[in-house]
């Protein structure tokens, strides 16, 4: 049997209780719930993996964190696929993001509370698409300080809730598309397809910025990643439904 991969379409079908039938290892495509870390979702995979198949140990990752409080695609990988993890997680990534203008946070998103307002009756349908082809292709991207980028070994996120101070590197990342879905003052709905690394919560500091305003990142869902999709992907409830052990 060669590689196993776990979406919505398949997640009745029943697995085989014995590890050594996938060789090549399991992929599950996860619909993270929101105010789950990447972590959380490993951790209870990997305790629900071991229980059904009878193991004591399993390789379990993800293939791209997703941050706690956006939902949508994250890549599981198990077993022997966990060798998969970095060539899945350099693949295309779509999101859909909820954008709000008007007001800044310190982590670009709802994880801390607004620092700072700003004008948004300004902004319309018309000059948000005017700014947006200056967002595509290649650019470098200054990550969020709350994010886990590696700073003299630390987490950023863990310095900046110290209240340390450190100045993060661009990251080099590509923008492939931006749709401005809807905008109902003043929240823009705003479809993105980029590459990995890219931190949708700069684009929407970054958007702010360009027009004449402040914006933090409302809402957020990765709706495909690695050629997996959010309609097709499975909640933890399946996942527990499929591995039951009593």
């Amino acid at each position: 049997m060669s590689l196993h991969t776990i979406e919505k379409e398949n997640c009745s079908k029943a697995l085989v209780r014995n590890i050594e039938e996938y060789p090549d290892g399991i992929v599950i495509s996860v619909n993270k719930p929101y105010g789950w870390t990447s972590s959380d979702v490993v951790r209870k995979i990997k305790f629900r993996t071991q229980r059904f198949f009878g193991v004591k140990n399993i390789k379990v990752g993800h293939a791209g964190t997703l941050d706690p409080l956006a939902t949508g695609v994250l890549i599981i990988c198990l077993g022997k696929a966990t060798k998969l993890a970095e060539m899945l997680q350099a693949q295309e990534k779509e999101y859909v993001a909820g954008i709000t203008f008007g007001c800044t946070t310190p982590s670009f998103d709802l994880e801390k509370e607004i620092d700072a307002y700003y004008p948004f009756e300004h902004i319309t349908m018309d000059s948000i698409k005017s700014r947006l082809p200056g967002f595509l292709g290649e650019l470098d991207q200054i990550p969020p300080v709350f994010s886990a980028k590696l700073v003299d070994g630390n987490r950023s996120y863990d310095l900046a809730r110290a209240g340390v101070q450190k100045e993060l590197k661009p990251s080099r990342v590509t923008i492939y598309s931006l749709e401005a879905i809807s905008y109902i003052s003043p929240v823009l709905t705003l479809k993105i397809s980029c590459s990995k690394g890219t931190y949708i919560r700069s684009i929407a500091r970054d958007l702010g910025v360009a027009m004449e305003s402040g914006a933090h990142l409302s809402d957020l869902v990765r709706t495909s990643s690695g050629g997996f999709s959010v309609k097709n992907s499975v909640t933890i409830e399946d996942l527990e439904n499929l591995m039951k052990t009593d």
